[in-house]
């Protein structure tokens, strides 16, 4: 573990290596369906940076107080990134399916939006072992 557990620390690899998977977002999307709206992309860049924060910032928990069960870190960032795409798929629903077809073809078998939401739970787990790697996990990280 961590000799000294830092929200900080959390919060600042979580930012980082989710402004890795926005650039890499705003990069391959328009190779991938050229059609796709600049400020999609702008907002798919922001989305990820947003969603990085969130997950480090997520890992100060690691009990549910009201299940009473404990929440390891694969567990929260797993649910937080699935969960943080669900509201992106809600939002953009009519973007995301129109890169799905795009990238798929109309009656692929991965043409749904709701496969973004897969790689929310994906993208939460490779940032929540980052952030826990380097910026520790729990209540300690808070300075408790």
């Amino acid at each position: 573990m961590i000799s000294n557990p830092s929200l900080v620390t959390r919060t600042a690899v979580g930012k980082l290596i989710g402004l890795a998977f926005g650039v890499l977002c705003f990069w391959i999307v328009p190779w991938l369906a050229p059609e796709t709206r600049l400020l999609f992309l702008w907002g798919l860049l922001l989305w990820y940076i947003t969603f990085g924060a969130i997950i480090g910032l997520a890992g100060v928990f690691d009990y549910h107080p009201v299940l009473k069960i404990a929440m390891p870190w694969w567990l929260t960032a797993t649910i937080m990134g699935g969960w943080m795409n669900l509201v992106f798929t809600f939002v953009a629903y009519d973007q995301i399916q129109a890169l799905m077809v795009a990238i798929f073809g109309l009656g692929g078998a991965l043409q749904s939006p709701f496969w973004f939401v897969a790689d929310g739970l994906i993208a939460g787990w490779i940032i929540g072992y980052f952030a826990t790697k380097f910026g520790g996990y729990g209540p300690s990280t808070a300075g408790r």
